[in-house]
């Protein structure tokens, strides 16, 4: 499948200083079920998909990771 994303959104858990970029399309999987995900620091790269349900489980292992470093 083609996903052609018109808007990207970059994480919030982002690094500031251009380290870890991640940005998604938070209106692609609406209608397809396929969230893309690409590096913002490589728009023209690669962009990975995931169903609905991945893509939840993602961003909370990504929530749950961050609160453990957090509170180490």
């Amino acid at each position: 499948m083609k996903i052609s994303p018109t808007r990207w959104v970059k994480s919030s858990y982002s690094s500031p200083d251009g380290g870890n970029c991640l940005e998604w399309s938070p209106t692609s999987g609406l209608s397809t079920d396929a969230f893309p995900v690409r590096d913002s620091k490589n728009p023209e790269g690669p962009i990975l998909t995931f169903s609905s349900h991945s893509f939840a489980e993602f961003i909370a292992g990504i929530k749950t990771d961050a609160f453990s470093r957090h509170h180490q």
